[in-house]
């Protein structure tokens, strides 16, 4: 049977990746292809209510999924028993037996480990670390005069084995680290967040942004219902474009009919001066790796450049289905799940300015971006911490009012990129300076 690397891997994934092994030497005799994907974790989270740790936990995780392939039909099933792989591998045959056949061309036989691209051996799932950074939340917040009504900080260290019976066998580790606060003042709120893959989040900084949206927010101003130039935060934008624009980049969306993107290979969809790319090899991405969660190669993926679209996202059972090459694009989206077109770090890339030195309403975050159309592109959605800002301040607080418009049609006409470029969740992207947009005010 194939090697392994053995070297450097705590000694509960070196059972977990030996058992991996007999999988694949058992699952051979039943099926013709057989793949094996193990995670295995160890976290630590604390929580905040008020200024006090209410609840600190700490765990290990175990995942295994076994998918098989036998006659074009693909079964699937999942444990968090290691034991168990052989019920796993068994009702991953059976589940074949039921599913229907579709066109199908192998799973990948080759595959590298590369850099750990998202992994910081600084980042230990320790309490004590955990405890450093609520404090550093706490004093950021203390700098206004606010209440904290919860927060919370974790960190957590995985490593992922992906082989198959044709030969691939990857590994990788990943971390992250996420950090969170939400503070108040008289009826306003304001809550801010930091994620990373690597030791460099400032705590501070999360816990004064949040209590100054909170404190600030206080005697909003009524506006006018009228059309105004909008700055959607980081926040917000990913919010909104996560909605709409990802979901009409999947192949299968496409060739389902359910994206409104069809057929429009080629086109400007988008404002000229954006660009939308799937960058799965950035240093320190959140979800950066060389392979796919099927073991195909990863490269940047071009959506749309200039404006112009230039493709889509597939992964392998869909780009069989309509005779074309998996992109790179499967992901799992738990420990047990299946693979299934997903993204990895979506950079929204431009020319960058100072998008709040003209007045216009900057947008914090959005409540109800769910229920936007993610075919049509309209939504409706409530705004959170918004103020009016002109010259690179805030001016003044704005009270409660609502956006409302459509996702591809404000992406057409867009005025400007920030130069505040975050991680949020599978976004690496600024905040975006947006012409006339309709917000739902004061009549």
């Amino acid at each position: 049977m194939m090697g392994h690397p053995t070297c450097s891997l705590p000694m509960r994934w070196l059972v977990a990746v030996d058992g991996i092994e007999d999988i694949l030497r058992e699952g051979s005799a039943l099926a013709a292809e057989v793949e094996v994907y193990v995670i295995e974790g160890h976290s630590a989270s604390l929580e905040l209510r008020q200024k006090e740790v209410s609840r600190a936990v700490t765990s290990r995780s175990f995942a295994l999924s076994v998918r098989t392939i036998e006659k074009d039909r693909i079964g699937t099933s999942s444990t968090s028993n290691p034991a168990a792989w052989r019920q796993c591998l068994a009702a991953s045959v059976e589940s074949g037996r039921l599913a229907s056949p579709q066109r199908w061309a192998g799973l990948p036989s080759e595959g590298r480990n590369g850099s750990n691209l998202s992994y910081d051996p600084s980042l230990v799932p320790d309490p004590a670390i955990l405890a450093g950074i609520l404090e550093g939340m706490l004093a950021g917040a203390s700098r206004y005069p606010v209440g904290v009504t919860s927060g919370g900080a974790s960190i957590s260290v995985d490593h992922i084995t992906l082989a198959n019976s044709n030969g691939l066998w990857c590994e990788r580790s990943r971390s992250l680290v996420s950090a969170s606060i939400e503070t108040i003042r008289e009826q306003s709120t304001g809550s801010e967040f930091g994620t990373s893959c690597t030791n460099d989040i400032d705590p501070a900084e999360i816990g004064e942004r949040a209590a100054f949206f909170a404190s600030e927010s206080v005697q909003g101003r009524e506006l006018p219902t009228g059309d105004y130039d909008v700055i959607l935060s980081p926040v917000a934008s990913a919010q909104l474009i996560g909605a709409v624009l990802i979901p009409s980049l999947s192949g299968r969306n496409v060739h389902a009919g359910r994206s409104h993107l069809s057929g429009s290979i080629g086109k400007e969809v988008i404002d000229s001066s954006i660009s939308v790319i799937d960058e799965p090899l950035l240093e320190s991405g959140l979800n950066s790796t060389c392979w796919d969660a099927e073991g195909t190669m990863t490269r940047p993926l071009p959506f749309i450049r200039n404006g112009v679209l230039e493709s889509f996202a597939y992964d392998l059972k869909t780009a069989y289905r309509y005779e074309t090459e998996s992109t790179g694009s499967a992901v799992r989206s738990g420990p047990g799940g299946s693979p299934a077109i997903g993204s990895h770090n979506i950079v929204i890339d431009g020319p960058h300015t100072e998008v709040l030195s003209e007045r216009g309403v900057f947008i914090q975050d959005v409540v109800g971006a769910h229920t936007a159309n993610p075919f049509s592109g309209d939504f409706s959605v409530e705004l959170s911490n918004p103020f009016m800002v002109e010259g690179g301040s805030y001016e003044f607080p704005v009270r409660k009012a609502m956006l409302s418009g459509n996702v591809f049609t404000m992406l057409g006409d867009v005025a400007g990129l920030g130069t505040d470029i975050r991680r949020v969740g599978t976004f690496v992207i600024p905040s975006l300076r947006l012409k006339k947009q309709h917000i739902i005010g004061s009549e």
